[in-house]
């Protein structure tokens, strides 16, 4: 899926200006913590063990595990010490939340409840990932400016959401279709409210 992996690179701007400025200024660490757990959820759903004939959904969320860590280690080291400490911590929870997930799902779990157990997690982490940009949301409706929601990662959402809820329709899992029909609606009425 093109338009997922180009919504993982479409933070290089931010990560470049981090760099180039040895600070993180007023960044916030969290929507990169939520995407590395949205990912690795949906990455764990994806796989041939708990979701047959979906492995697109592991392949695209594997590359945006590996993304989204490289993305929080450059956020780590380039924050102050507050900073650093709470992302890090972040980061050890996200990992250990991800392994005792697997590990319930693997040890308690019959195949068709661990799919929905892991589905209805994927769902959740979908939702709450694609949500958490909208705290920004009064600060955008009271500018009437998306700076602070760039069009262009409003635009790889909205195009991977799509790609995505037609994936899940084609191979009839709602799962796949239900997040991502929230996740596509949510980023195209926000951009053009903000234009009206």
């Amino acid at each position: 899926m093109v338009s997922e992996c180009l919504l993982f690179v479409i933070y290089r701007p931010t990560f470049r200006r981090i760099i180039r400025n040895q600070s993180t200024e007023q960044f916030s660490g969290l929507p990169y913590i939520y995407s590395l757990l949205n990912c690795l959820i949906c990455l764990w759903y994806g796989m041939p063990f708990i979701s047959p004939n979906i492995i697109l959904v592991a392949t695209v969320n594997s590359i945006g595990a590996v993304f989204q860590f490289i993305y929080i280690a450059i956020f780590i080291a380039y924050a102050d010490k507050s900073k650093k400490l709470k992302m890090s911590v972040l980061l050890v929870l996200v990992f250990a939340l991800f392994a005792g997930i697997a590990f319930v799902s693997l040890r308690f779990l019959d195949s068709h409840t661990r799919q929905l157990f892991i589905g209805y997690l994927s769902v959740f982490s979908l939702i709450s990932m694609f949500a958490s940009p909208l705290f920004i949301i009064n600060l955008v409706v009271k500018t009437r400016s998306v700076e602070y929601m760039p069009f262009f990662l409003s635009l790889a959402t909205f195009l991977m959401s799509l790609s995505f809820f037609a994936y899940g329709m084609l191979k009839g899992d709602g799962f796949i279709s239900v997040s991502d029909t929230f996740s596509s609606f949510v980023y195209s009425n926000l951009h053009e409210n903000t234009h009206t």
